[in-house]
């Protein structure tokens, strides 16, 4: 199984993104990232969608996608160079003991901080869903109070 990334462009209109993510878990896939937000025109949304699975079983959900009266156009990311992204919001645990090594953390990986607490501190990072993982994997031993991923965007690198 590999992961896709699926981007739609689609009416903005209520109700779309429910018949969308109906058409994934009625075929048994589990949608691993979601985001939606308005385009420069504000009739039509953006959703980015990122699954894993097989590649025959992933390209009959995007057949069934472009029948969908809310969908406008399908771009399926599969052998296309993309631009992908992701942010990250995650309050780590910090004491006087490892402050210095988180922050160090922060400037390796271009992560910002955003709140300071004596016990806490909260980070931003915008970055590869790979690097946002690296990130965390490297951060966790220090306490992880909480979490909060957008998941992965992405759009097409511009061939000109």
């Amino acid at each position: 199984m590999s992961t896709h990334i699926i981007s739609l462009l689609v009416e903005n209109r209520h109700g779309a993104l429910s018949r969308i993510a109906n058409l994934f878990s009625g075929r048994g896939y589990n949608i691993t990232s979601l985001t939606v937000a308005e385009t420069e025109d504000a009739t039509v949304s953006r959703m980015t969608i990122v699954v894993a699975g097989d590649e025959g079983i992933l390209e009959q959900i995007t057949k069934q996608l472009n029948k969908l009266l809310d969908v406008i156009k399908v771009i399926d990311f599969i052998d296309r160079p993309i631009i992908e992204r992701e942010l990250l919001l995650i309050r780590l645990d910090v004491s006087k003991a490892n402050r210095r090594e988180i922050l160090d953390l922060c400037d390796i990986f271009k992560a910002r901080i955003v709140n300071v607490t004596p016990k806490s501190v909260t980070v931003e990072l915008a970055g590869r869903s790979s690097n946002i993982d690296e990130f965390v994997g490297m951060v966790r031993p220090f306490g992880i109070r909480e979490i909060v991923r957008s998941g992965a965007i992405a759009i097409a690198k511009a061939k000109e």
